[in-house]
């Protein structure tokens, strides 16, 4: 099998990154960015991010997860504790996050630190989920091994007269990670492949920012 994908090019000319237009804190710049994204067309989901870890196997993995919320501090995002992610993540907390947003020509890559945030705010996010939502993260044990799809069902269907006008808590090995980061680059295409990228890399406190050639 073959196929010659060189002929796939697109000239990048929507936007700029300019120095003397950014703040001084990434976070700042970030904030800005995804506002204009949520109010840009052609984005599903601006806030689906791509997480890396290294595996306990030595490999690196990407998947897709969802921002859930931002702050001075870093990037929440929820999963199940035992699922792969969350062995590599306990194993080695240093993990990448990015953000691909095509009709914006704009990409955001981040290095951080990976760790459990507090259980009570794990549990207020799980309270604000629908039903539905609170039974698939009880029912599924994440990147475990399963016979099929219909085991996945019948838990779920048994679960669901289990719960049914009860309360269902969150599962102690349900809950989010927080990624502080210590690096954030920005992304931005320009014509001739001469793209804009702004790199803030943490120092002590304050945020030192460099342009990268392209």
């Amino acid at each position: 099998m073959q196929k010659d994908l060189g002929h796939y090019r697109k000239s990048y000319e929507k936007s700029a990154l300019i120095e003397d237009a950014i703040s001084e804190n990434p976070m700042e710049l970030f904030q800005k960015w995804f506002y204009e994204v949520e109010a840009s067309e052609g984005i599903d989901e601006p806030n689906a991010m791509t997480i890396s870890t290294i595996g306990v196997d030595g490999f690196p993995k990407n998947r897709v997860v969802l921002l859930k919320k931002y702050t001075y501090e870093g990037f929440i995002f929820y999963t199940n504790y035992n699922s792969e992610k969350g062995k590599a993540i306990a194993s080695n907390p240093n993990v990448s996050i990015s953000f691909f947003w095509p009709n914006l020509e704009r990409q955001i890559i981040i290095k951080g630190k990976a760790e459990k945030i507090a259980e009570n705010l794990s549990d207020g996010y799980f309270e604000s989920r629908p039903n539905g939502s609170k039974l698939g993260a009880v029912v599924s044990d994440q990147s475990s091994v399963i016979a099929s799809r219909e085991v996945l069902e019948e838990k779920l269907t048994a679960l669901e007269k289990e719960y049914s006008g009860k309360e269902i808590k969150r599962p102690d090995w349900w809950g989010g990670y927080i990624v502080k980061p210590v690096s954030m680059e920005f992304w931005q295409g320009r014509p001739n492949r001469l793209h804009d990228r702004i790199r803030y890399s943490l120092e002590d406190v304050d945020w030192k920012v460099e342009r990268l050639a392209p």
